[in-house]
């Protein structure tokens, strides 16, 4: 015999037609989003692991000071490596970008074609399709390098190079003023030997299985190199931002969508769970009767189960088919815009499956089904009654008569309401924090990008290949040396350590008795204080250095460490009066450009927040927008839930006498009371949780970035919540207005 049950979905189905498509749609476009995100990001992650020995991808490279004789390169592979010449060019071009050339490497870091051809003549290049990109450069356009012009054969990815990181040292990559490109061996020859760099790529015979080995073999090999020769740099590839960001970071995005998603569910789940127990309240009499007529209580609990599981379910599957077609190529191009990928294929994945299927639908039930199970305990007789308390003993709050009356019954509302103004307060405080961190983000990088202007110890500072004389005024040598931080949190950084003059123009410390200075960027990150000690590690040798912090000196954009130059001549073994860098506020011109390695101007320090802009700055509007959404969906669905629950105590009130704007102005204002207080109160929280967030998440980038939110933003969003509620309220109003005042005489006992 069939359930007759069932034939109530439809009918309920229709009483709550438009919640139900609300909460259908948005359950929808989340899982559509994950589920696109996730299936583009694992795809192109599988597509970059392959790319390691599809592309014949470096283990490491170093840079000598000068071209490697045979015999030296014979002594290196005794060690079961196998070197390969890497040179390249960095040359300026006429649009004020960098562009790194290399010959089109056939054995190593093999280049993928996404677009044109490579090179054939000796005045085409094939340059990196992001960084054609945000120049505005296409395949037959010219480029002016060194002089001569060249021509756009191709676009490609160069696999060594998936994140566009010039040094090394750089805190964050940047697409639009640097780039990379091939050309022939003629070609290559024809732009010059000026700025040639002598960098070696290495293969392993036997390769390592994971980081750890990685990290010994490559110790051990570089310990090989110091004994052979001079190295001016070594990077292996474990520790290689230019091949090990991307990665990294797009499994970062992943595990924060799910995360994102999980939360958003429960949310629902629990939108889900009050509008079904005010359904149950509504027909509580006929509940009982059923159960007094032999229904059991798991009968009844899957019956109220089925729609919030079925909604989900549905939604689950055409979210997952939005994902895997229109949402993957938006996703996909999210991260092309960011990183120099190679091509890629769909793959089924199923754990993007249970992400964005099993797990919401798990999250559904478990919640619905606890609270199901909490309302059913009750006996046939109370549900008869329509008497859902459990507990005799809690008394109503006594309200003091000295509170005007519609302060009363205001309050009286949101006490015989708590479980619904407590899930608005938890989405108000969600939709604040979704909210704040699209509309601070372009602040957060402003803020920086100011510092960066404030901060900067010099408006140039040149790095030398050895130490070379200038007549410019405004030059003041020092010293640089590199070290690295100790792993915190499973990361390692690089720290500037700089050798200035005791009584320099450029940097206002008192260096009596070989005092150290931290800047207040490694402060701030690391909780480091006066009085403290830290401890630095030599990158290329197995040796640390302790040092203890004497004062913070006021320079919030890098982790560095100041000392007095011969102090730190000293310390590390340098010759009397050694310096290899200038600082000055004018270009330095006399100077032969082959003994200066680097120059490092304000742009230069500008790249973290022009390219996190660049690449995330409309993520962070669409962030605020789903903010919005999401404060609008609860909202609406709570209130709604409390108009429908007190219907008809508001159609007494209609027969009483009262007015519909009087009306409005306790059950709607109440809400809006609520949302408002929400809004303003929840700030302090989410502006602390978003500090927190923010740390972590800059954490593992080299350098720091203070946390910074101005008042306006905060303002910004309380507004658009308040406008917000005012579109809401207009519904509830209608809503009001549409109770009869025969409801007032159904169902009294």
């Amino acid at each position: 015999m069939k359930n007759p049950l069932n034939k109530r979905f439809v009918r309920e189905l229709k009483s709550d037609l438009g919640r139900y498509i609300v909460l259908f749609v948005f359950i929808v476009a989340m899982i559509a989003i994950v589920s696109g995100f996730q299936v583009a990001g694992n795809s192109m992650i599988k597509a970059y692991d392959e790319s390691f020995e599809k592309y014949n991808i470096e283990d490491g490279n170093f840079e000598l000071i000068a071209k490697a004789d045979e015999e030296l390169i014979s002594k290196i592979e005794e060690n079961d490596v196998t070197i390969y010449e890497n040179f390249y060019l960095e040359e300026e071009t006429t649009l004020g970008t960098t562009m790194r050339i290399f010959k089109n490497r056939e054995d190593v870091n093999r280049a993928c074609l996404m677009s044109g051809e490579f090179p054939v003549a000796d005045n085409e290049i094939a340059i990196d399709r992001i960084h054609a990109n945000k120049n505005e450069l296409e395949i037959g356009d010219t480029i002016t390098v060194s002089g001569k012009e060249l021509k756009i054969s191709g676009l490609v990815a160069l696999t060594d190079y998936s994140a566009l990181y010039q040094s090394p040292t750089d805190t964050m990559f940047d697409t639009k003023m640097f780039g990379v490109g091939v050309m022939t061996e003629e070609g290559f020859e024809i732009i010059g030997d000026d700025r040639l760099h002598f960098s070696y790529s290495w293969r392993y015979g036997e390769r390592p299985v994971d980081d750890v080995e990685a990290k010994e073999m490559s110790d051990e090999l570089m310990e090989e190199l110091l004994q052979l020769t001079k190295l001016d740099e070594y990077i292996p590839a474990y520790s290689n931002q230019a091949i090990q960001f991307t990665g990294n970071d797009m499994g970062r995005d992943s595990a924060m969508f799910v995360v994102f998603l999980y939360l958003m569910v429960a949310i629902l789940a629990f939108i889900f769970a009050i509008t079904t127990t005010n359904t149950i309240a509504k027909e509580s009499a006929v509940i009982g009767t059923l159960r007094a007529s032999g229904y059991s209580k798991g009968e009844l609990i899957r019956h109220y189960l089925a729609m919030p599981m079925l909604v989900t379910f549905v939604a689950a599957v055409i979210g997952n088919i939005l994902g895997y077609t229109v949402m993957e190529n938006f996703a996909a191009d999210l991260y092309y815009n960011s990183y120099c990928l190679t091509t890629y294929e769909i793959i089924w994945n199923a754990k993007a499956f249970v992400n964005t299927t099993i797990v919401p639908l798990v999250i559904m039930f478990l919640i619905n089904y606890f609270i199901l199970v909490n309302k059913f305990k009750l006996s046939p007789l109370m549900f008869i009654r329509r008497d859902l308390k459990k507990s005799k003993k809690k008394k109503t709050l006594r309200l003091s008569t000295k509170i005007d009356i519609m302060k009363r019954f205001r309050l009286r509302i949101i006490l015989q309401n708590m479980p619904n103004y407590i899930t608005i307060i938890i989405g108000v405080f969600l939709a604040n924090v979704i909210m704040v961190f699209g509309v601070s983000f372009p602040a957060l990088l402003n803020n920086h990008s100011e510092k960066l202007a404030d901060n900067m110890i010099s408006k140039y500072q040149y790095v030398l290949k050895a130490p070379a004389d200038t007549e410019n005024e405004s030059a003041e040598p020092y010293t640089a040396y590199s070290l690295k931080t100790m792993e915190t949190k499973g990361f390692s950084e690089q720290v500037s350590l700089y050798g200035v003059e005791k009584d320099s123009q450029y940097v206002d410390v008192d260096f009596d008795t070989n005092r150290v200075y931290i800047s207040s960027g490694y402060s701030d990150k690391y909780d480091v204080h006066i009085g403290d000690t830290i401890t630095l590690k030599d990158e290329f040798e197995d040796t640390e250095y302790t040092f203890k912090v004497d004062g913070i000196y006021d320079y919030s954009i890098g982790i560095a460490v100041f000392l007095e130059r011969e102090a730190l001549n000293n310390y590390f073994d340098l010759e009397e009066g050694y310096y290899n860098c200038y600082f000055a506020d004018e270009k330095i011109i006399d100077i032969d450009e082959k003994l200066i390695a680097t120059v490092i101007s304000e742009d230069d320090m500008n790249k973290v927040s022009r390219q996190l802009m660049d690449s995330l700055g409309g993520m962070m509007d669409i962030f605020f927008y789903i903010g919005v959404i999401i404060f609008m969906l609860v909202i609406y669905l709570l209130s709604k839930i409390i108009v429908e629950k007190n219907a008809q105590s508001i159609s007494m009130i209609k027969i009483l006498g009262y007015s519909h704007s009087e009306i409005n102005g306790l059950y709607v204002i109440t809400t809006a009371i609520v949302v408002i207080a929400s809004l303003i109160l929840t700030m302090p929280v989410v502006d602390i949780l978003m500090k927190i967030i923010v740390e972590y998440m800059f954490f593992m980038y080299s350098g720091w970035m203070n946390y910074y939110v101005p008042l306006s933003s905060f303002a910004y969003i309380s507004i658009a919540g308040i406008l917000a509620y005012g579109v809401i309220a207009f519904f509830q109003m209608r809503k009001v207005k549409q109770i009869p005042m025969e409801d007032a005489l159904k169902n009294v006992e």
